[in-house]
């Protein structure tokens, strides 16, 4: 489970063992989590108790590191 970023109270990760699905980055603070489709645009895949609100911050944050988390997916996947 490769921790990519920390922001604040926000782990960004993503398991070792999900091949075959596509890019994407899971968030988690405390107990709530979300998991983020990185292609072809960043969204939503799933949400278990992030507001909406934080859901869009959270969102933002991944944008502007999109780059960052592509470049580890590959790293560690290849």
């Amino acid at each position: 489970m490769p921790t990519i970023l920390r922001i604040g109270p926000y782990r960004f990760f993503f398991f070792s063992n999900e091949d075959g699905e596509p890019i994407h980055i899971h968030v988690i603070r405390e107990k709530t989590e979300a998991k983020f489709w990185i292609e072809p645009e960043v969204s939503v895949a799933c949400n278990e108790g992030f507001s909406q609100h934080e859901l869009n911050k959270i969102m933002k944050m991944i944008i502007e590191h999109k780059e960052t988390i592509k470049d580890a997916w590959n790293t560690y996947k290849n």
